[in-house]
């Protein structure tokens, strides 16, 4: 079983300091009123991603942290949920911890990786469950109720089936209805369609077929500027009457008769004549480009319409060509969707039958399961009640037929409960007394003990407004939770205090002007002092009576 071994508090409200070890089993906390046993439940609520912000800081320090360890090989079921967190997951242990600053710079840390504070909540809720005087509204909620039967019934295979089912049949309603529009919506879309198909088709586009079109237009709109320019080059170098061709023929010849005197210059010849068969090559090609250009006004009109007509489609359908005519696939998808849309209602129809009989199937074994185990239910929280107190009370959870099947399946329960002979069973919301509630809550985790699987469970003086025998009951009943769990409960009763398998208590101190919470663990003869002080004295009577009470 896995337990909460240490709990580390520093600078958290009027705590400086703090190092608990915590021993498994039931422990109790006391102390007198306004000592400080209220910070240990904050430290916990911190640890389990509740908000909080910098007034809960020790006045004085700009840092507050709490840190606690948890240790046992259940830990490791964990481990799924830490991996797809993005945290390091366990070994044996699982280390938690939360820093507060008067920056506002809070962060919290599961087996030291950083995470969210949602991450830590969600772990929180799978490590402890905590109950505070006012925790039993929960119970209150018919959800909550249907969660305790279920939870009883082991219902969990059950319950996921169902509602693996349920997600389906919303699925292919949803689908079905989206389909299923009026005749005339699908109409307009059907025209709509076949007008985007045929803009695209008719346009014949390729892919790629964009940059190739709008070079040409390009060049073909500014035809009569390069035709001018390369008619101009053409003409300097070999067509005017001082064209350079020309002029080069001249210095070719005197090259050459200064060849004929002096051989050494013969490279110069050969390199002179290599530049004039080049300019002669560059005027040619020049020619050639400029009548390859001369285009007519009509190509330039068609190239002209073409562009346009990629911009308009690009303005309707989408930023390139290639996503037009990806438009133009989807869009013609749809439509034979819709064309097909007898087919496809059809298709679904035959499948929401199957999906429906797949739920009725899986939801009529979910409610067989919950009518069997309801009674067992209601007589095992009746026999913890008569332990509790309650010796002649009724208790019943009460199933009832829903309208519409929901996720949770087709029914709704109700607990109803008794307090006394005579009286009708009302809803628990309709128990007015907090004392009453309290212990019917303690006897519904009585009887859910084996198969709730949270291992640690905190009670806030649930106790409140109980006494004499019955609080004889509740310590009881809280010592056989720890066969199944760790437990711990902050008290004011000392028959509750005394059937603790461990005791501290939080005392309160004012050294050097500051006020101190300080956390002690009991035992002999100085657990038998607390108990009688909170039997109201040390008296030699109060002294006896807290012997007696103990173990």
């Amino acid at each position: 079983m896995a337990v909460l071994n240490l709990l580390r508090i520093k600078n958290l409200a009027l705590v400086e300091e703090l190092e608990w070890q915590i021993a498994p089993g039931f422990v109790a906390i006391t102390g007198e009123t306004g000592a400080g046993k209220s910070i240990i439940i904050g430290a916990l609520q911190l640890l389990l991603g509740e908000r909080a912000d910098k007034s809960v800081i020790r006045t004085g320090a700009d840092l507050c942290t709490v840190e606690a360890i948890f240790t046992g090989e259940e830990l490791q079921k964990l481990n799924p949920q830490l991996i797809e967190a993005g945290v390091e997951p366990c070994g044996e242990d699982l280390i938690l911890k939360r820093t507060l600053s008067t920056g506002g710079s809070n962060r919290q840390f599961i087996n030291g990786s950083p995470t969210t504070l949602s991450i830590l909540k969600n772990l929180g809720d799978e490590l402890v469950d905590l109950h505070g005087p006012h925790d039993h509204q929960s119970l209150l909620s018919p959800d909550k109720q249907l969660a305790l039967l279920d939870s009883f019934a082991r219902a969990g295979d059950q319950l996921d089936e169902y509602q693996r089912h349920f997600r389906q049949l919303q699925t292919l309603t949803t689908e079905y209805a989206a389909l299923n529009t009026v005749e005339t919506a699908r109409e307009q879309e059907l025209d709509l369609l076949r007008h985007q198909i045929n803009e695209i088709a008719s346009a014949n586009l390729v892919a790629g077929e964009e940059e190739e079109i709008e070079t040409r237009y390009k060049l073909a709109s500014n035809s009569k500027r390069l035709i001018e320019l390369a008619g101009g080059v053409a003409r300097r170098l070999s067509e005017s009457d001082d064209a350079v061709l020309s002029q080069l023929a001249e210095t070719q010849r005197l090259l050459r008769e200064l060849e004929k005197i002096d051989n050494s210059i013969s490279q110069f010849a050969s390199a002179h004549e290599t530049a004039v068969v080049e300019l002669s090559e560059i005027a040619r090609s020049l020619s050639n480009y400029a009548e390859k250009l001369d285009l007519d006004p009509e190509q330039l009109a068609v190239l002209e319409q073409r562009v346009s007509l990629f911009e308009t489609l690009k303005r309707k359908y989408g930023g390139s060509i290639a996503e037009v005519i990806e438009f133009g696939n989807r869009a013609a998808e749809r439509m034979r969707k819709i064309e097909g849309r007898d087919a496809e209602l059809e298709r679904l129809a035959a499948e929401i039958e199957t999906a429906r009989t797949n739920l009725d199937r899986s939801g009529e074994t979910l409610r067989k399961l919950r009518a069997k185990v309801a009674p067992k239910l209601s007589a095992n929280i009746r026999k913890n009640l008569v332990d509790l107190g309650f010796r002649q009370s009724e208790f019943e959870a009460q199933l009832s037929t829903l309208p519409e099947p929901r996720a949770t399946g087709f029914d709704s329960v109700e607990l109803l409960f008794s307090p006394n002979p005579g009286e009708p069973l009302k809803p628990l919301r309709s128990v007015a007394s907090s004392g009453e509630i309290s212990r019917v809550m303690l006897a519904i985790k009585s009887a859910l003990a084996a198969q709730d699987a949270i291992p640690l469970l905190v009670f806030d003086e649930i106790d409140t407004n109980v006494g004499g025998e019955i609080a004889h009951a509740v310590g009881a009943k809280m010592k056989a939770l720890a066969d199944d769990h760790q437990v711990l409960c902050i008290t004011h009763l000392p028959p509750v205090a005394a059937c603790a398998s461990s005791h501290f208590v939080v005392t309160k101190e004012v050294v050097r002007g500051r006020t101190h919470s300080q956390l002690t663990e009991v035992s002999g003869k100085a657990r038998q002092e607390e108990i009688a002080r909170m039997l109201g004295g040390k008296s030699d009577e109060a002294m006896k009576l807290a012997g007696a009470m103990l173990p």
